[in-house]
């Protein structure tokens, strides 16, 4: 079973420690700060206030025993490159850093950190472009410029089976599954028939897929 180590115990790292934890695997959280180790306390496996910029203090907590350490802390550019470096240099094998701007992340990136991630950026993006595409109900993106769509099914399609609803041939999309009463159609075939309340997973290009939204889907 994966370790995981999770310094900064704001909102962001709190709510990824407590993720993992649910899902079973063993979490340590670490902050600098009383509160948050405090609220924290009896969500997951460990949380120790200590100072993470320390390697003596981070060896003494076995964090170099941990398969990943993600490092969330937030406004505090000192703590969080000197708490990546320390992680490091104790040869954690993977390690993903919070970046609060460009910067930031070119030196989180510079100095070793596996994967730097920006979530406030992130968040907004994907927001945006969920709005893109009126009435869908969540995006992500595949690649780039191709993207995955949950929407529900529009009444043009209703009772119609997937070859009749010519949506390859029109539109250039792939239906990848339905979700229907709580169940799943994974890669349903052309005879499938759409009902009214299903849900679908369809996969393509931004501009196939404002093509659908605006012939089909509306809003």
């Amino acid at each position: 079973m994966r370790q995981f180590a999770v310094f900064g115990l704001g909102i962001f790292g709190s709510s990824i420690a407590i993720a993992l934890y649910e899902q079973g695997f063993t979490v340590l959280g670490v902050d600098i700060q009383e509160e948050p180790v405090k609220e924290l306390a009896g969500k997951i496996t460990e949380v120790v206030q200590a100072d993470t910029t320390d390697e003596k203090v981070l060896e003494a907590l076995g964090i170099k025993n941990f398969d990943v350490a993600i490092v969330s802390i937030g406004n505090d550019i000192q703590s969080s490159v000197l708490t990546t470096l320390a992680v490091k240099e104790l040869g954690v094998p993977l390690v993903i850093a919070r970046a609060i701007n460009l910067m930031h992340g070119k030196i989180l990136g510079k100095i070793g950190a596996d994967r730097v991630i920006f979530p406030e950026q992130d968040m907004a993006l994907k927001v945006a472009k969920t709005l893109s595409f009126p009435n869908a109900i969540r995006t992500e993106e595949l690649f780039p410029g191709y993207n995955i769509v949950e929407v529900r099914l529009p009444t043009s399609l209703h009772k119609s089976t997937l070859n009749e609803s010519r949506l390859r041939n029109r539109y250039g999309i792939t239906v990848l599954a339905l979700r229907r009463n709580g169940k799943y159609v994974v890669s349903p075939s052309a005879d499938e028939t759409l009902l009214e309340g299903d849900v679908m997973y369809i996969l393509g290009s931004e501009d196939q897929l404002k093509k659908f939204f605006k012939e089909e889907v509306g809003g």
